[in-house]
């Protein structure tokens, strides 16, 4: 039986309440030095005083404070209990207005409510988890919790409310108000207004103090330098656990009143508020700045405060419903329903790769529900949906050939159940949310090597070994025009064409840039050995490949003359005690060395299951970069309700 322990919130005793009285504002004076001085937060500052909510104050204005004298003492006490129930004859409920990013278990956090509860409170919360939805909460639990998104509307009602504050202990955190040079912990409900009201200084102030800081916007939980206009002595409030955003996530983030975010049918606005930025908006609701600027076409002429803008509603997110244990269908081509072996051994040597992830998750305590799926081939390949229950079905792994990818997220589009396509990558695939792509395109390691050239170019003639369809090599090329000065780019069709150039004025040998956009290994070989010539005729060549070849380990010391530099996936480091690990396990299972798809099938399964939690949320988990056996995993939006792709891939550098 497993016990639950609960932390009783502390009894605040009131040791002397005078009446409130008035301050005149003089010069100097700010929201932060005028609460300080009365002992009351900035917050109660400005619900004594709403016409003075947007912190704006002039000399001479009068504001209602509390006395001085006003103290409270706090008792904390922990005590274990098995629960801990609230009942009340008469409780009003409240709701609030879903805003973007809100999930069931953000709400619970926030508003110290269990799921429970929650759900008894709205039966329908499932089918109602999208923004502009209002939800049913307790009124004093959206007073207390709620900061600036409050009740829209209320309701009086007789509930029993059991009240299961796990590991959340009601106490006042102390936080040292800042002086020049010294710091602040970014707090869940903070965004710009609030740090540069709260601390009398100016935005831009802000942005001198943290460089990088306006790109990369406020997250929970970060510390940032702060300059204010007065010094104090510390002050206590109280502070909530921050939420660390996901890396998809970073961003302004803001606190968003029913007022300033409303719904229409295909989209919510948004009203621009102070401190806003483009990037923190964009951020913030999950959109491309291209989408935003479609909608709002005036952004052209600025962002400005008050300005209400249009903002792409987003897909909501899949959320496990059924049981405890996960349920995972493998879709491999077999062929056995259709006597064809074209892919039958890629497929069993996939599925070695995947049991042995998923034993491995198991004995972690993993609870699964394995499912394997023979998906024939690409005729017959709707046949096999059939064996899929997409009511029962929290995750899909696979199939691998495109065509019957789409098959699988049009039969599964109403649940949005999250598919894992591990070797289809295609323009075509972007536009479905709950899509995760495993390979990584060759436009990213291509773009990764006009980064690299453009680091160390200098006008040097620079040649591109291609394929016969040339296409990485155009796309190289059409990226380095735009990235440096004067390209001089020649594409070859042979390594044997990379020739030294000639100095104009003395004649003499100058070095090159050569780069290799063939993934064949008899192209890598050719290439390793002309750059290797090369570079011992003319000093300063500099080469770079976008794929690995296994020749570029055997000559790394002629290679690291040219300081090659070259991208790879799908080797394993067999150096790494992890790695040592799943090889030994593998060679002791199946008895011998895992083969190339085995290799991917541990990658695939192990990278997606070790980012499930036990309500099947893979899509919060997706911000995490992982290595696994041989594949770097580093997802990213294609864009706005687009699919999660794979942008990862390791750097080799070959240093002379």
């Amino acid at each position: 039986m497993i016990k639950r322990f609960f932390i009783l919130s502390s009894l605040c005793m009131v040791l002397g309440v005078s009446a409130q009285k008035s301050h005149t504002v003089v010069q100097g004076d700010n929201p932060y030095n005028i609460a300080k001085k009365y002992g009351i937060t900035v917050d109660e500052l400005l619900k004594l005083n709403p016409k003075h909510k947007d912190g704006k104050l002039a000399i001479g204005d009068v504001l209602t404070v509390k006395s001085e004298k006003t103290a409270a003492a706090a008792v904390t006490k922990s005590t274990p209990v098995q629960k801990a129930t609230v009942s009340t004859s008469t409780s009003s409920l409240g709701k609030i207005v879903l805003q973007p990013k809100q999930t069931v278990y953000g709400i619970t956090k926030q508003y110290r409510i269990s799921e429970t509860d929650l759900r008894k409170l709205n039966p329908e919360l499932d089918s109602h988890m999208k923004i502009g939805d209002e939800i049913t909460l307790p009124l004093a639990s959206i007073k207390k919790y709620g900061g600036a998104q409050q009740a829209v509307t209320t309701a009086e009602k007789h509930v029993e409310a059991i009240a299961e504050k796990t590991n959340v202990p009601a106490t006042s955190t102390p936080v040292t108000t800042a002086v020049e040079g010294e710091s602040y912990v970014i707090q869940s409900k903070d965004n710009y207004y609030r740090i540069t009201k709260q601390f009398g200084i100016s935005q831009q102030d802000l942005y001198a103090l943290n460089p990088g800081l306006e790109e990369k916007g406020l997250k929970p939980g970060d510390t940032i330098k702060i300059k204010r206009s007065n010094t104090s002595t510390n002050t206590d409030i109280v502070a909530e656990t921050p939420n660390p955003k996901a890396k998809m996530d970073s961003g302004n983030e803001k606190s968003t009143t029913s007022s300033n975010v409303a719904v229409g049918d295909d989209y919510v606005t948004y009203t621009v508020q102070q401190g806003d930025t483009v990037f923190s908006i964009v951020n913030k609701f999950g959109v491309s700045i291209d989408e935003l600027i479609a909608l709002n076409p005036d952004l052209s002429h600025g962002l400005k405060t008050g300005m209400v803008l249009k903002i792409k509603k987003q897909d909501a997110a899949y959320i496990k419903k059924n049981g405890d244990a996960l349920s995972v269908i493998l879709m491999l081509p077999f062929g056995y329903s259709t006597n064809e072996t074209q892919y039958r051994g890629m497929a069993l040597d996939f599925l070695t790769g995947a049991k042995l992830a998923i034993e491995r998750n198991a004995r972690g305590g993993q609870k699964l529900d394995i499912k394997v799926v023979d998906s024939g081939n690409e005729a017959s390949f709707k046949n096999s949906l059939t064996q899929i229950n997409p009511e029962n079905t929290d995750l899909i792994i696979g199939p691998f050939f495109k065509s019957n990818v789409i098959d699988v997220l049009d039969f599964t589009k109403n649940q949005k159940i999250p598919i894992v396509a591990p070797f289809a990558n295609s323009p075509e695939l972007y536009n479905y949310s709950n899509l995760i792509i495993v390979e990584t395109n060759n436009q990213t390691y291509a773009d990764k090597i006009v980064e690299e050239v453009k680091g160390i170019y200098s006008d040097q003639k620079i040649y591109i070994v291609a394929d016969a369809k040339k296409e990485n090599a155009n796309y190289i090329k059409a990226g380095l025009e735009k990235a440096v000065k004067n390209p001089n780019i020649i594409i070859v069709n042979s390594p044997a064409d990379i020739q030294p150039d000639q100095n104009m004025m003395t004649g003499q040998s100058a070095p090159v840039i050569a780069i290799l956009a063939n993934d064949d290994n008899a192209a890598g070989d050719a290439f390793a050995n002309r750059i290797a010539a090369v570079s011992k005729e003319v000093q300063g060549m500099k080469a770079f490949s976008m794929f690995y070849s296994p020749t570029f380990e055997k000559k790394v010391d002629e290679l690291s003359q040219a300081s090659l530099v070259y991208l790879m996936d799908r080797k394993i480091n067999t150096d790494g005690s992890f790695e040592k690990e799943i090889l030994a396990a593998y060679k002791s299972k199946y008895c011998k060395t895992p083969p190339k798809y085995a290799i991917v099938g541990f990658d695939v399964v192990n990278d997606m299951l070790t980012r499930e939690n036990k309500k099947g949320e893979i899509f919060k988990q997706m911000n995490k970069v992982q290595t696994q056996l041989a594949t770097k995993f580093e997802f990213v939006k294609s864009k706005a309700n687009g699919a999660y792709v794979n942008t990862g891939y390791r750097v080799i550098r070959l240093v002379p």
